[in-house]
């Protein structure tokens, strides 16, 4: 899913009429956005909207598994909730959630959100900056297994289309794992916008080997 460059479209999902009726409200007030599909279910085809605003708790069902059915496939997904304990918050960043927002951080972080979401840029709420704050590896992005594929195959030399065609997914998942990873390090302060930064930040972590990547020679060891 591509950048939106014009008036951007949400979706909301959230078992509470009332909670409805007040997004949509909240998100009135910004000419930018256009609120089309509400509904009570998290069964909604990706692509519904240009951003997704779905509560994680839905007839008392925790929906995370669904957040990453819909990130996988490009669905930009914003987390809403009024469990803000820091295992949660995590857990929906790391099933691929673009953020995450309380239900009582109001207005005008909902609106930054939505609006960064679309944007393909990082925003974070306070609560999601805290749980990040409080996790022991706060400098370390929480990617997703597909993720880490992903990141691991490209940077072997291969093509997007050839990792799509070796992960069985679109070349367009490929990019949205990508630019998933992107925003994930971006998020704790260590942008990575090319592929060479991108390959710098998995190796320090520890998330690829050097010896995995084809041709890798350590910075130290180059010559200028």
């Amino acid at each position: 899913m591509a950048s939106v460059t014009g008036p951007l479209t949400v979706a909301v999902v959230d078992d509470h009429p009332v909670v409805i009726e007040g997004i949509k409200a909240w998100l009135s007030e910004e000419p930018r956005i256009s609120v089309g599909h509400t509904g009570e279910s998290a069964e909604v085809q990706p692509g519904v909207a240009d951003v997704l605003i779905l509560d994680l708790n839905l007839h008392g069902t925790l929906v995370l598994s669904r957040i990453a059915t819909l990130a996988a496939a490009g669905q930009r997904v914003i987390a809403f909730s009024q469990f803000t304990d820091q295992r949660m918050v995590l857990d929906s960043l790391e099933a691929g959630a673009c953020e995450f927002v309380a239900k009582n951080e109001g207005r005008e972080h909902l609106v930054h959100t939505v609006l960064a979401a679309a944007g393909d840029r990082p925003y974070l709420t306070p609560t999601a900056a805290g749980a990040l704050a409080g996790d022991r590896d706060a400098s370390r992005p929480r990617l997703s297994s597909q993720e880490r594929t992903a990141l691991l195959w490209w940077f072997q030399s291969m093509s997007k289309s050839s990792v799509a065609r070796r992960m069985g997914v679109s070349v367009h998942t490929v990019d949205v794992y990508i630019r998933r990873a992107r925003i994930k390090y971006a998020q704790v302060g260590r942008s990575a916008p090319t592929k060479a930064d991108l390959l710098a930040r998995a190796i320090e972590d520890g998330l690829i080997r050097p010896d995995e990547i084809t041709g890798y020679e350590p910075a130290a060891s180059r010559t200028s």
